[in-house]
Parts: structure tokens; sequence; C-alpha cells
């Protein structure tokens, strides 16, 4: 590897502020807050949304199907 050309990949802490849920991962993204996690202080990431709060991993996410909208199209635009 070509020293001086990659970013600086590190252990970061990723707080949701939907649900608080916290997670640590490596990544390169910069950031100036930090946070005590486990014992250790990490630099820290506010998401809005993560697998915690996010509708798809909760199973409330609400399905559109398309075979109730061709239905409601054909009772709306049949010809009788």
């Amino acid at each position: 590897m070509k020293p001086g050309i990659h970013p600086n990949y590190k252990e970061v802490v990723f707080q949701d502020l939907a649900s608080g849920f916290t997670f640590l991962t490596r990544s390169t993204v910069n950031t100036k807050e930090t946070i005590d996690f486990e014992g250790q202080e990490y630099p820290l990431v506010k998401v809005e949304i993560s697998s915690q709060s996010h509708p798809f991993y909760t199973g409330k996410q609400s399905l559109n199907t398309t075979a109730g909208q061709i239905d409601k199209f054909n009772r709306r635009f049949s010809r009788g």
C-alpha cells in the first residue's frame, strides 16, 4: 500500500438518535464528538436511523401490494 493516500480506518461508535441504540464498528468517517463506550473513548457518529428503528427491520413496515392497486384501477376505470 502506498503511504499517505489511505484514510484513517479506526473504531467508531454509531448512535441511533431515534432509539438511542449504540454500536461499535470500524470506519473512516471523521468526527469531532467522542463517547465513552464500554470503558474506552471512541469517536461518535450520530445517525438518524439504524436497524433498531427502521420500519423494515422492526417489522412495522406497511406493504402496498401491486395486486390490490391493479384491482382498484380496474374497478375505477372498467367499462361496464
